[in-house]
C-alpha cells in the first residue's frame, strides 16, 4: 500500500497543474466581437449579419458573444472607412457594407479611406442575382416601360449599388430610371416604396426581397424587369438580364465589370493589419458557421441563400477587377458617375 501511495503522488501532482492557456481564446473571451454592419436596421445586409452573429461565436476561439453595431452613412462607405482606418487591428470588429463599394475607388475616390486591396477579406455569405421591380399596380410591366417613363427609385448614397445600378441602366439600356437618395438601408427601401415615396427599385437582391418582403414573391405583387447579375437566377429563367442589353462588346466588358460584384454580394472584411492567426481563425470561423445546421435552418426560415464565397476568393475577384484595362475602365467611370442636375 506504502509504494502505491508513492506511484500515485506523482500522477496527483501532474493532474493539479491547470491546463495550457490559449491566448486567442482569452483574448476573444475578453473582448468579445463586434460585426459592424453599414446600413440601418432591418435591410439584407443586416439580416446576414444578425444571423451570422447568432451562430459564428460557436467557432470563434473563447466563443465570444457577437454583437451588431449599424453605421449607416454614404452608402455604407462610412462603415468601410471605419473598419480600414479606425477600428481596432486587433480581430475583434469585422464589418459589412454595400458589394459595391469595394470597387468604388475605380469609379470615384470621393470619401474614399480605405484600400480594398488591403482589407482583410472574411468571405460572403453568397453570390446575388438583384433585381429592378416595382408593384404590379405602378404599371411598369417590362423594360420597354422603363425605358418610355420616368421610374423613381430609392438609394442610400451616390456610391451604392441601389444608384449605381440604375445610372448603368440608364447608360446602356436607355431607362429612364430616378435616383433619389438619403434613404438608409433596404428596410427604408421597402418602406418608401409601401408609402409610394418612389415607384421600384433600381437594385434590390432576391435574398433581401425574401427576407424582408417575402409576400411580394409569394403574391407575384410585383412585375420584374431585369436581373442585374451575370448569370439569371435559376427561378426566374424569363426575366431579362442585364449583360444580354449590351450593344456591343465594350458595353458588355463594362457591365461585367460592374456586376463582377454581385459575386460577392455580402462581403465581410476585417482591418488592415490584424494578427495573421486571428485573420485565419476568423475566416475558420466563417465557413464552418456557413455549414452549420442551426445556421443553415435560420436561414432557410428567413429566405436566405447561402453560397459561401471565400476571403481568398473575394480577394481575387477584387484583384480582377483592379487590373481592368484603362479603356474599359474610362467607359465604366462615364456611365456609373450621377447625371448632371
Amino acid at each position: 500500500m506504502k509504494r502505491l501511495a508513492f506511484t500515485m503522488a506523482p500522477l496527483l501532482a501532474w493532474g493539479a497543474i491547470p491546463a495550457q492557456a490559449d491566448p486567442m481564446a482569452d483574448f476573444y473571451k475578453q473582448s468579445g466581437m463586434t460585426i459592424v454592419v453599414g446600413f440601418g436596421v432591418g435591410g439584407g445586409y443586416d439580416v446576414y449579419a444578425r444571423s451570422m452573429s447568432r451562430h459564428m461565436g460557436r467557432y470563434i476561439p473563447g466563443n465570444p458573444t457577437i454583437v451588431i453595431r449599424n453605421m449607416p452613412g454614404a452608402g455604407s462607405m462610412a462603415a468601410a472607412n471605419f473598419i480600414y482606418g479606425n477600428a481596432p487591428k486587433d480581430g475583434s470588429q469585422i464589418a459589412t457594407f454595400s458589394r459595391s463599394i469595394p470597387t468604388q475607388p475605380l469609379f470615384d475616390s470621393q470619401g474614399v479611406q480605405f484600400d480594398a486591396l488591403k482589407l482583410n477579406w472574411i468571405g460572403s455569405p453568397a453570390s446575388e442575382v438583384s433585381l429592378v421591380y416595382a408593384p404590379k399596380t405602378k404599371g411598369f410591366k417590362s423594360i420597354d416601360d422603363l425605358r418610355q417613363r420616368v421610374m423613381t427609385v430609392p438609394a442610400s448614397g451616390l456610391g451604392a449599388d441601389s444608384a449605381i445600378y440604375p445610372f448603368v441602366l440608364n447608360a446602356i439600356a436607355g431607362t429612364k430610371l430616378k435616383v433619389v437618395t438619403g434613404y438608409q438601408g433596404s428596410g427604408d427601401f421597402m418602406l418608401a416604396i409601401e408609402r409610394n415615396e418612389v415607384d421600384g427599385m433600381g437594385g434590390s437582391s432576391i435574398s433581401t426581397l425574401r427576407s424582408t418582403r417575402p409576400a411580394w414573391l409569394k403574391e407575384k405583387s410585383i412585375d420584374m424587369h431585369v436581373q442585374l447579375a451575370l448569370s439569371k437566377h435559376p427561378d426566374y429563367p424569363d426575366v431579362p438580364l442585364v449583360v444580354d442589353l449590351a450593344q456591343n462588346a465594350e458595353d458588355r466588358q463594362v457591365l461585367e465589370l460592374i456586376f463582377s460584384r454581385q459575386l460577392t454580394a455580402f462581403p465581410f472584411a476585417a482591418p488592415p493589419g490584424i494578427p495573421a492567426d486571428r485573420l485565419a481563425a476568423l475566416r475558420k470561423g466563417f465557413l464552418d458557421t456557413m455549414k452549420d445546421p442551426a445556421f443553415l435552418a435560420e436561414a432557410e426560415k428567413q429566405g436566405l441563400e447561402v453560397s459561401p464565397v471565400t476571403g481568398e476568393e473575394v480577394l481575387a475577384i477584387l484583384q480582377k477587377a483592379y487590373q481592368t484595362p484603362p479603356e474599359i475602365l474610362q467607359r465604366a467611370r462615364q456611365i456609373v458617375r450621377p447625371p448632371a442636375n
